[in-house]
């Protein structure tokens, strides 16, 4: 029954605060779902696809309404190095008259089938949705059916979205390949250093910046789950030494499983700031070397971090200087809540709050560490709590998802994307050189003078003169570049359309030299600031 599978999902061991409580307390599990219906921060449905669509050479059928779908072509920004079936997705478009006649299970083996003659995809992902779980159609009997009839993999994923939160339907999706993939491919090739990263998407191709390290030391990556992986590597994950976790939110329950299936230990960590990628590098090769890797890894590692960590230093040196002091506002959650303060405060930035919403209790334990007595960790803020503190200059910079960057934009105040829907890869050395270069663009932008400026007109509209002489001293504009281009134009005669045209106009009343005009438009908004414009 898959109430009991979301109450096996709640119960998780490897949950340091969970191992604490009494085994009452404890079946209540380390994370609260939340009341059925509610999407806020995204259903398990859409955490089950995010955790999923990544491996790249599978097809996505998501059986429901059309609008379940949404866009899957650009809604996130994993890369790949291979196929982009991935990213197209499908959908059984389900409708009213399909759900009355009782057609959701024909029209989901018939979407099963056209996927499989036409794309001849590695294996498919069927995601059940909140239609399509009420009216009771079964998924699982459907894929295990066209499973054997088309001869590939069919995994079904019961992440229905109002069993709960997006959080929960990473687990759900982490228990699918417990249950259908991984262990179903032996391959020919073990080695002593192989290992799996858990929860690592990817985004703006991150992955590919850590990997080349890895390559080096000799490590190979026998799975990324889910970032640019192939359905291939993941069936094959059983066999790895060695597991790092990346989002304890999302997969720490299948690394801990993985432990107890085929005692292959794991550890949490993160590849965001220099300290914390070089003490990842350390914890794999120190696992990999307990469990019978060669043992000068250590020493090779150690003269990796050494080198790589002298190299990055020397690129990050002119950074200090500009971004030493600076006050940060970090609204996210997961994993960025702890090592994006980690990263940031290696760069003697300052750390004014950062969004717990979607963290762990060792993730906001690990913020207290970093932060010592001073965490500034808040669950979640209001946009107009938000925007009060960035307009009072609590904060020189905000780091969040794209979601809250105009709260940012209206207070004036820088803002980079820190979330999934980035475009600059953060993690690894070279990672974090492109982090502090982004946030010092931010910063240091021309445009943020001009916009803080005040309006060069008083409250009735009329223009300064010191104002407009000063700028017309520094700047000229180009109104007054026109202007000039205009006097010369009207100097000699022409007779083409454009000239025509603005001849026509000229006596208008919304003609730049009509001063009464202006004056009415200015006062308008004299006394309007960024709140005054609409809701954040």
């Amino acid at each position: 029954m898959l109430k009991d599978k979301v109450k096996a999902l709640f119960d998780e061991p490897a949950c340091g605060v969970n191992q604490a409580k009494s085994e009452k307390d404890r079946k209540a599990g380390c994370s609260k779902p939340l009341t059925p219906g509610a999407a806020a921060g995204g259903c398990a449905f859409d955490g089950a696809k995010i955790a999923l669509q990544p491996v790249t050479d599978a097809a996505h059928l998501i059986h429901g309404p059309l609008a379940c779908e949404g866009n899957s072509w650009d809604n996130r920004g994993s890369g790949s190095s291979g196929s982009d079936l991935w990213r197209r997705s499908f959908t059984t478009d389900l409708t009213e008259l399909d759900i009355v006649t009782g057609q959701g299970e024909k029209k989901l083996y018939r979407g099963i089938r056209e996927i499989a003659q036409r794309f001849a995809p590695a294996a498919v992902f069927v995601y059940s949705t909140c239609v399509t779980a009420l009216i009771g159609d079964d998924i699982d009997a459907v894929c295990k059916h066209a499973s054997a009839k088309y001869g590939l993999p069919v995994i079904p994923v019961n992440g229905a979205g109002f069993v709960g939160s997006k959080n929960l339907g990473n687990k759900i999706a982490g228990q699918a390949l417990l249950d259908h993939v991984i262990g179903t491919v032996e391959p020919d090739d073990v080695g002593p250093t192989d290992i799996v990263i858990l929860g690592e998407f990817n985004l703006a191709g991150e992955f590919w910046q850590v990997k080349p390290l890895f390559d080096r030391l000799g490590i190979r990556v026998r799975a990324c789950v889910p970032g640019d992986a192939r359905y291939a590597e993941i069936a094959g994950a059983h066999t790895a030494r060695a597991t790092m976790v990346v989002c304890s939110t999302a997969l720490v329950g299948l690394a801990r499983q993985m432990t107890e299936r085929w005692g292959i230990p794991y550890f949490e960590g993160s590849f965001y700031g220099v300290l914390d990628t070089s003490e990842s590098l350390r914890q794999v090769a120190r696992l990999l070397v307990a469990r019978g890797a060669p043992d000068d890894l250590i020493a090779r590692t150690e003269a990796l971090v050494t080198e790589e960590e002298s190299r990055v230093a020397a690129r990050l040196d002119p950074y200090r200087e500009k971004l030493a002091g600076k006050r940060v506002l970090l609204n996210t959650g997961g994993v960025k809540s702890w090592s994006v303060v980690a990263a940031l405060m290696e760069i003697g930035m300052e750390i004014v709050g950062t969004s717990v919403k979607k963290s762990t209790p060792e993730d906001r334990e690990r913020i207290k560490i970093l932060m010592r007595e001073d965490p500034h960790m808040f669950e979640s803020m209001a946009p107009r709590d938000l925007y009060k503190m960035l307009a009072d200059g609590e904060a020189d910079i905000m780091l969040s998802g794209g979601r809250t960057q105009f709260i940012a934009l209206k207070a004036k105040t820088p803002w980079l994307d820190i979330n999934q829907e980035r475009v600059h890869p953060y993690a690894g050395y070279d990672g974090m050189v492109e982090l502090v270069k982004q946030i010092d663009l931010a910063l240091h932008n021309p445009m943020w003078a001009q916009v803080r400026a005040p309006a060069p007109w008083d409250e009735d509209g009329n223009l300064i003169e010191t104002v407009v002489a000063l700028a017309a001293a520094t700047s000229p504009s180009p109104l007054q570049g026109e202007v000039k281009e205009s006097a010369v134009e009207a100097a000699q005669p022409d007779d083409s359309f454009a000239a025509r045209h603005r001849k026509k106009f000229s006596e208008s009343r919304v003609e730049n030299s009509d001063p009464e005009y202006l004056a009415r438009h200015r006062k308008k908004f004299a006394k309007t600031d960024a709140d005054d414009m609409g809701e954040c």
